[in-house]
């Protein structure tokens, strides 16, 4: 047996955090390795040492396991805990760790090279007696051979990456005609996130539920299973919102067992996740893959089984057994996992970049947890997974984990970049979501009532909004027009208003009246009126006792607008026109029109040329953006009259691409 003194932690952002938590808690010092634009970051903090590994780009940085094995050398850790993403499933990183006689904390190298492989892993599970998807696994990858293959399973199928992950490279072909493009636009993402373009063809099922299973195996061939974990909640094939445990009660301990099963037909050792597909028809359950790491939604199994599967992962890497029998392990409420991403779900869930400007997480407690890598000012790059963090919460049963977590969502404050949270509060909400009737298309299927906007702001959060700013300058500087408060004069001031939200439909501008006497402060908006008797300040937080009841707000003072976060938890913006004086915008004529990049990208393809004529439908341009293929399909006929870059460029936010006419 191994004993582990010193692990360098090969990841960023919350994994590292993550990982390091437990290891200080057992006692063992952490090495943090960090590319440029992360020097500043949390989790080179929380390391006992880090080192720099290059420059931003994952392939200079993250991805170098030559500089991380000479920093696992240097710094004398006996132990490589890889996280998940970047090196994690690379099985030459394990062997080469394993040259050096650095431990990889994670299985032997070549159960990840089966298991990497989806067509492998596939005949692997089939000789092992598990149930498989239908679908073709062969080597042979030309086109019309896919093509082929595709016809014989019959549409829709399923093209995923063969050593794919996180929804890259996979696609929902449903329509004969839609193949060719789907393969092409599969092949790229592949290529470029495994450096691979080869596919597998299955079988969609169109009614599924996503279901996995949390195994470990240790060095002494024994094995368990920690449950499973519903992942049906998704858009763009990549997680929302997990939960554990799952509905299959009646199906519970086989699948478990199968998911075992799976594991010792390729010798497994450490955490592992089995994923299967349940078709909701048939009910039956299908393998699709084994993800050999620590998944994004581990601490959901944590939660409901009380076992720190980090610690269980350092513990078997240095050689010990399993520290419980299957027997011993048992389920104990529900636990439910929101992931909060930068990103604008209502423009097809785009990734943001930005600065948190203002950040504030729920309380944490026994029954809620928040996994993060972020503080307040730090930066979601381009470079990465845009990720924020996940919020994790238990409950004694679902109805009371929905409930923990939709008011943890209400007190998670964040300003500065476009976020999810929102979203996530429309689907917690949400009946079929409530009354656990969805498969993965829920999103989809529901995505006009979960991407439907806040219609009027009310009138109290404005003028509440306007009352903590005047509370914010009085307690700095009193304003010029308000410098007679003091000597028991009314004053009276019109404010003209501009209001926006991401969580309202529309921005709007209104007229604010206040009348500030020396006993009360009188709002009035149309034919609404507030009467504010004191307002009571504690950091961010402002109590408003008026004549209809007691109200509390979160409000934020930035470069002279207030944010106020309304009732729900939601933020408006407010604006005050000073002098009711408007700025106006001049307003170009439509007579040409562009496409302009809705976020820094790269162009992976571009279909059109000067001259073309497109119709409303046809693919313009496929661009890049933090790891995703996104198209850009033309929303007119018209006529292409310029194209301002080649493929393989980058382009920066707002840049016009293509002209047309």
């Amino acid at each position: 047996m191994s004993y582990i003194n010193k692990v360098l932690v090969a990841n960023r952002g919350e994994i590292a955090c993550r990982v390091m938590r437990t290891a200080k808690k057992m006692g063992i010092r952490t090495v943090a390795v960090y590319s440029d634009i992360d020097k500043d970051s949390k989790f080179v903090e929380m390391a006992d040492e880090a080192y720099n590994i290059g420059p931003a780009p994952a392939l200079q940085s993250y991805l170098r396991s030559d500089k991380i094995i000479d920093i696992a050398l240097h710094t004398k850790s006996e132990a490589i805990h890889p996280g998940f993403g970047f090196l994690s499933e690379n099985a030459q990183f394990a062997d080469d760790c394993e040259k050096n006689d650095v431990i990889f904390v994670g299985p032997p190298s070549s159960a990840i090279k089966q298991m990497g492989s989806k067509s492998e892993s596939k005949i692997i599970m089939t000789k092992a007696n598990v149930p498989v998807v239908p679908g073709y696994h062969g080597e042979d990858q030309d086109p019309q051979r896919l093509y082929e293959e595709a016809r014989k399973i019959g549409f829709p199928v399923l093209i995923k990456a063969v050593l794919g992950g996180g929804g890259k490279g996979m696609k929902i072909v449903r329509k004969e005609s839609e193949f060719q493009e789907q393969l092409e636009s599969a092949k790229r993402e592949s290529l470029k996130s495994f450096k691979d373009d080869r596919v597998l063809i299955e079988k969609y099922i169109e009614i599924p539920r996503h279901i996995e299973v949390q195994v470990f195996g240790d060095k002494h061939g024994n094995y368990v299973h920690l449950f499973e974990r519903d992942c049906s909640i998704q858009r763009r094939h990549q997680k929302v919102i997990e939960e554990a445990p799952s509905q299959l009660d009646g199906l519970r301990m086989d699948i478990g067992e199968q998911a075992k099963q799976a594991a010792r037909a390729v010798k497994y050792t450490n955490a592992g996740t089995v994923e299967f597909i349940f078709d909701l028809q048939s009910k039956k359950y299908y393998f699709m893959e084994m993800n050999t790491r620590l998944q994004v939604e581990h601490p959901i199994s944590e939660m409901i089984t009380g076992v720190d599967l980090v610690e269980w992962q350092l513990r078997i890497a240095a050689g010990e057994h399993l520290p419980l029998k299957q027997n011993e392990l048992k389920i104990n409420g529900h636990s439910i996992e929101a992931r909060i991403y930068s990103e604008q779900p209502n423009n097809d869930f785009l990734p943001s970049n930005g600065t948190l400007k203002y950040y504030k997480e729920p309380q944490a407690s026994e029954n809620v947890r928040i996994e993060s890598g972020v503080r307040q000012g730090d930066e979601i790059s381009i470079f990465y997974d845009p990720m924020i963090s996940k919020l994790v919460v238990w409950g004694k049963n679902r109805d009371l984990a929905i409930r923990t977590l939709l008011n943890s969502l209400q007190n998670y404050k964040v300003l500065g970049l476009p976020n999810n949270i929102y979203f996530l509060k429309q689907i917690l909400q949400n009946p079929e979501y409530q009354k656990w009737s969805y498969d993965t298309s829920f999103i989809e299927k529901n995505k006009d009532t979960l991407l439907k906007l806040k219609d009027k702001f009310n009138y109290l959060d404005i003028s509440f909004a306007v009352a903590s700013k005047l509370q914010l300058q009085t307690n700095n500087q009193l304003p010029k027009s308000l410098r007679n408060f003091r000597n028991s004069n009314n004053i009276s001031q019109q404010y003209k208003l501009k209001l926006s939200s991401p969580c309202y439909q529309n921005a709007e501008q209104t007229t604010l009246n206040v009348t500030i006497s020396p006993t009360q402060q009188i709002y009035k908006i149309g034919d609404n009126q507030v009467v504010i008797d004191s307002v009571t300040q504690n950091n961010d937080n402002f109590i408003f006792k008026t004549k209809e009841g007691i109200f509390e707000r979160q409000s934020i003072l930035l470069n002279n607008d207030i944010y106020i976060f309304d009732q729900d938890g939601d933020p408006i913006q407010v604006e005050v026109l000073s002098e009711k004086v408007e700025q106006k915008q001049d307003v170009q004529g439509d007579q040409i029109k562009s496409v302009k990049s809705p976020m820094p990208c790269t162009l992976s393809k571009i279909n059109v040329q000067v001259g073309q004529k497109v119709r409303k439908g046809d693919t313009l341009i496929i661009m890049e953006a933090m790891k995703m293929e996104h198209t850009v399909k033309a929303s007119f006929d018209g006529t292409i009259t310029e194209v301002r870059f080649k493929e393989g460029q980058f382009v920066g936010p707002g840049q016009i691409i293509i002209v047309l006419e």
